[in-house]
């Protein structure tokens, strides 16, 4: 008997090129940045070049005057956020931005919640139909959204003629001090419901139907299961949605600006407002100081949120 020997294998000669995985990570970083390039080229432009040149703005002594020969601008230190702290008007805006946050953000987030909620039991036709119109306020432009407010609120709007029905006499809404920024807040929780809105209707969906079920055999009725098994499961969300709100609550300024111009009597100005007008006169460094004030009063009610909110997750 003859022997016979086997030949190993050979492996296959590939053809064509071997693209390594580098390369390909080095290729979709470059497809990436160049999808990205615009937006960042035009938030260096547009937001952190401006944002810069606020902050070191806040520190001298800045006037539109000076635009001309920026080289006379002095630097002042905290100058300029001492004015801001103590200056009667922006005392007033403060004040009248914390009423408007502690009045509206908890307004906006009880209503949306609640809208949410009877959406989601809906069916999906209906939930669609009004989430729609719900949200149709958000998209809808300040200036037009301001006009029909304004006409409701007149002393004939239709405002006062539903309270007429009911024997009451109707205030001057937007021309009285007492009622200016209620009349605002109410118009601003309006226009806020539709986006908050979809953010609870999204994470009530995303609540697992198996969680409900095992707290409806585990004898729970639907308020128990609300607020034990819901709500804890929504800290999340509600913390979201509580952060954009307050956040752009604080940034309170189309209302007052279209509306009534921060009037009457200073009772509507906002904190964004005053740092506009600071702007129109010319006062750019307390202005610039201004708007710093109210960021970091922003960050220090997001980190109130975060805690207070973590504590119950």
């Amino acid at each position: 008997m003859t022997a016979t020997t086997t030949a190993p294998p050979t492996t296959p000669r590939r053809t064509g090129k071997t693209v390594s995985l580098s390369a390909r990570r080095r290729r979709t970083a470059a497809v990436a940045w160049l999808f990205v390039t615009p937006f960042v080229v035009t938030f260096g432009i547009f937001g952190l070049i401006p944002l810069i040149s606020s902050f070191g703005m806040s520190f001298t002594d800045m006037h539109a005057r000076d635009i001309r020969s920026p080289f006379a601008v002095n630097f002042v230190g905290l100058e300029n956020f001492v004015t801001v702290l103590t200056n009667t008007s922006f005392l007033k805006a403060l004040r009248n931005t914390l009423l408007f946050v502690a009045v509206g953000v908890p307004l906006s987030l009880f209503l949306s919640l609640v809208l949410a909620v009877l959406l989601n039991s809906l069916g999906k036709r209906a939930a669609a139909f009004f989430r729609v119109g719900y949200y149709t306020p958000v998209v809808t432009t300040i200036v037009a959204v301001a006009i029909v407010w304004r006409i409701m609120y007149q002393n004939t709007g239709v405002i006062n003629t539903m309270l007429g029905w009911v024997g009451i006499d109707g205030p001057h809404w937007l021309s009285d001090t007492r009622t200016a920024l209620f009349a605002l807040t109410v118009m601003a929780v309006w226009r806020s419901l539709g986006s908050t809105m979809v953010i609870f209707l999204a994470g009530l969906q995303g609540i697992p139907q198996e969680v409900k079920e095992a707290a409806s055999v585990d004898g729970a009725n639907p308020v128990q299961s609300f607020f034990r098994i819901t709500i804890p499961i929504m800290m999340p969300t509600i913390l979201l949605n509580a952060i954009l709100t307050t956040t752009g609550f604080m940034q309170f300024f189309d209302e007052p600006f279209v509306m009534t111009n921060g009037g009457p009597l200073e009772s509507t100005t906002s904190i964004a407002l005053q740092v506009y007008n600071q702007f129109k006169y010319g006062n750019y460094a307390v202005g610039s100081a201004g708007a710093y004030v109210l960021f970091v009063l922003i960050g220090i009610f997001a980190i109130i949120q975060f805690r207070f909110f973590r504590q119950r997750t």
